[in-house]
């Protein structure tokens, strides 16, 4: 099977983003959420997003309009049924991706591809939501999706060779670099991320020094591009705080326990840069 037409499900962060690269790399692209004001959203970021992009000279402004044109919003996962291959990016909740996963499986063709951007929740698990589990593979793409390269390829137990070769061969069609990870908690980025970004929340919850300089050192010390802090901002702290939960669950080790910090601002809808407050504050 040719993988020509794909659906992403899920029009925040990473979603958009992962239909902005698949459009631009010539893909007809459905791009389902649950409202129409999601999907608005969604398609703006694309649009400010080609629009930085061309500025930039990563792309001619000239392309932008047929991107776009490539891009289809759906609130209904009836219409993703002619799709080759479909990429959930829904909120990294796992009874959320149960309920999309179900019905996907009831309206999607028997030999699409059903991958998931998850970046904590078992592969194998979520396969075993589907009828012919064989079709499911992890994609974990980074964020930001158009700019980061590495996509983690998870297989679950289920997942067939052919359905791992199909989608490691398209993230390299798409000009990213996968590497193959096995089923386990947080998968490699975020089981060495998450605990990194929860450890840096409880030297500030320890006051142990500002914000800003907890991420000056790991910057200038470690030579990282981004703070731990300003990364949790930028990823989101509900979802920092969603992954760090699942660890903790999975593992059953206090090493694991989110930082009370973290919790307490999840609890006042300060999620980072989405919300316009976190760990900084945003305009």
């Amino acid at each position: 099977m040719s993988i020509l037409n794909i659906a992403v499900v899920g029009a925040g962060t990473m979603g958009n983003g992962i239909a902005q690269v698949f459009a631009m790399h010539g893909f007809d692209v459905k791009l389902a959420d649950v409202s129409e004001p999601a999907l608005h959203k969604g398609l703006a970021a694309i649009r400010n997003s080609l629009a930085r992009m061309a500025k930039k000279g990563s792309i001619a402004e000239a392309d932008i309009a047929g991107i776009l044109a490539r891009i289809h919003p759906t609130t209904l996962l009836a219409e993703l049924a002619d799709r080759d291959l479909v990429v959930e990016a829904a909120t990294e909740n796992p009874a959320i991706k149960e309920s999309i996963f179900r019905e996907l499986g009831s309206v999607v063709r028997p030999d699409a591809i059903l991958a998931t951007n998850t970046s904590s929740i078992s592969l194998t698990r979520i396969a075993a939501w589907v009828p012919q589990p064989e079709r499911v593979v992890g994609m974990h793409f980074m964020n930001p999706v158009p700019l980061m390269q590495l996509v983690e390829i998870i297989r679950a137990i289920q997942t067939a060779d052919h359905t791992y070769q199909k989608v490691f061969e398209l993230a390299v069609a798409l000009g990213k670099t996968p590497v193959t990870v096995k089923d386990g908690p947080g998968f490699v980025s975020n089981r060495i991320l998450m605990p990194m970004i929860n450890e840096a929340a409880f030297a500030l919850f320890e006051n142990l020094a500002t914000a800003e300089d907890i991420d000056t050192v790991m910057k200038l010390g470690m030579n990282h591009p981004i703070g731990p802090l300003a990364l949790a901002d930028l990823i989101g702290l509900d979802t920092c705080l969603s992954i760090m939960d699942i660890l903790h669950t999975e593992f059953r080790d206090s090493k694991y326990r989110a930082c009370p910090l973290l919790v307490q601002l999840v609890a006042a809808g300060q999620l980072g840069r989405k919300s316009g407050k976190g760990f900084y504050h945003y305009d």
